[in-house]
């Protein structure tokens, strides 16, 4: 790769990492408020729990409407190309985040507070349901064969970038603030600081030039009137591999980053700080390590990374739970970050090997209804299913028990899928159907 090539593969790569994060921030910044505050200022009850799978009800509708704005933006990211529908994600996720900002409490307007807060919860679900796959294709096609994996990686690490910078401004208002305050008014500003991220993330993303492999296939007139029509008839089983294998990746990423605020303060009665700093330094080396995965990747293969990953977390489910349980702070940050860990080596090979999945015609649609669908089935009903397991049998064992179940269907899925790497994306590929599609 020349140096000029890498200048322009880094400025689309700096795009796409702060455009996830940016939009990861809005997402991740309401998981953390459902665990916190959402309970008890949109669904006020006299159980804290049930308050708090209330708020993370709303929190998966988020995931409902993302396979819904995979469809829609895959659709026209394959007809228009990935840059413009990748504007309107950042968008849209930025507006929805600021409204949240200024919504009005239970206290203030009743029942329309909770419906209000589910539908603009519903419009974070579209704009992330298109964002994740026109951000790593983008970067996927402009990258070289051999490098891929790491280059893929890199919009990958917008999640814990996200993850990162919402947990360390709700554990600075939480440091600097009373519970009260925070209460009152101090959760409103997180939200309201979207707006000027939003700024600063259109300004870069439209400098960035569109898909080569894209204007390459647009030229070549292989466009299709109907991605989705053609995914599901020619590429069904590169979208059930998509699904299987991101079950591990979604839950155990969830029950890490989202339950742990739950248990920590509901199980361990232990104070807010102690869930939210694990987090906090876990998503920092989280963020160093996914690139180190994706370029292993490149090396090894994708599927050997990501089988480490997943059979990693289905033994860690037991241990991360007895670590917490210790109660010392140090060893639950140290649980958290090993998690972390590990799930990026599911997490850092992932973009480029769906990517490498389905031909480029498709690729948007494909990979953003795959991975979308996933979430549904994983991240959507992951920290819901753990609260419910520990309410009912007050116990943690039974959330291990649901981890390592994801694991397993992870390992079916990795078992069925064929080595991608350094496949070109440019090249054809067989179809379910046996004939070669462009």
């Amino acid at each position: 790769m020349t140096t000029q090539n890498r200048g322009s593969i880094a400025k689309v790569v700096s795009a796409s990492l702060i455009g996830t994060t940016i939009e990861w921030y809005d997402f991740f910044l309401y998981t953390s408020a459902a665990a916190l505050v959402f309970g008890k200022l949109f669904f006020p009850s006299n159980d804290p729990l049930t308050g708090t799978l209330l708020a993370f009800l709303t929190y998966a509708v988020g995931f409902l409407a993302r396979p819904i704005g995979g469809l829609v933006f895959g659709h026209f990211g394959d007809r228009v190309g990935r840059k413009k529908l990748l504007v309107l994600s950042l968008l849209l996720m930025g507006g929805s985040t600021c409204a949240m900002g200024i919504l009005p409490t239970y206290a203030g307007v009743g029942v329309l507070a909770p419906i209000l807060l589910t539908l603009l919860r519903l419009v974070q679900g579209f704009a992330l349901g298109g964002e994740w796959g026109g951000a790593v294709l983008i970067v996927s096609e402009h990258g070289d064969d051999k490098r891929r994996g790491f280059w893929a990686s890199w919009p990958q690490c917008g999640a814990p970038g996200g993850n990162l910078l919402a947990t360390a401004v709700l554990a600075i208002l939480a440091a600097t603030q009373t519970d009260e305050a925070f209460l009152g008014w101090g959760w409103r500003i997180p939200f309201l600081l979207s707006g000027v991220l939003v700024v600063i993330g259109l300004w870069i993303r439209l400098a960035v030039s569109e898909s080569p492999v894209f204007l390459a296939a647009r030229k070549n007139n292989t466009a299709t009137h109907a991605p989705v029509v053609e995914v599901f008839r020619d590429s069904w089983r590169a979208v059930l591999i998509t699904i299987g294998s991101r079950m591990a990746e979604n839950v155990s990423y969830y029950v890490i980053t989202a339950f742990i605020l739950v248990y920590v303060t509901t199980g361990l009665s232990l104070p807010k700080s102690a869930g939210l700093n694990a987090v906090l330094i876990g998503s920092a080396v989280h963020f160093v390590t996914i690139p180190l995965w994706g370029m292993l990747s490149d090396r090894v293969g994708r599927r050997p990374v990501y089988l480490f990953g997943a059979i990693g977390m289905a033994v860690w489910s037991f241990v991360f739970f007895a670590m917490l349980d210790t109660k010392n702070p140090g060893v639950i940050i140290l649980a958290a970050t090993v998690g972390l860990v590990l799930h990026g080596a599911m997490y850092g090979p992932q973009a480029a090997f769906f990517s490498e999945q389905f031909p480029t015609r498709v690729r948007y649609t494909g990979l953003s209804v795959g991975g979308q669908l996933s979430s549904i089935a994983a991240g959507a009903v992951a920290p819901l299913i753990a609260v419910a397991l520990f309410k009912e049998f007050g116990s943690t064992v039974p959330v291990s028990l649901y981890v390592v179940a994801m694991c397993a269907l992870t390992v079916i899925a990795l078992l069925a899928a064929r080595e991608t790497k350094g496949e070109s994306l440019h090249s054809e590929v067989l179809t379910e159907r046996g004939h070669v599609s462009a």
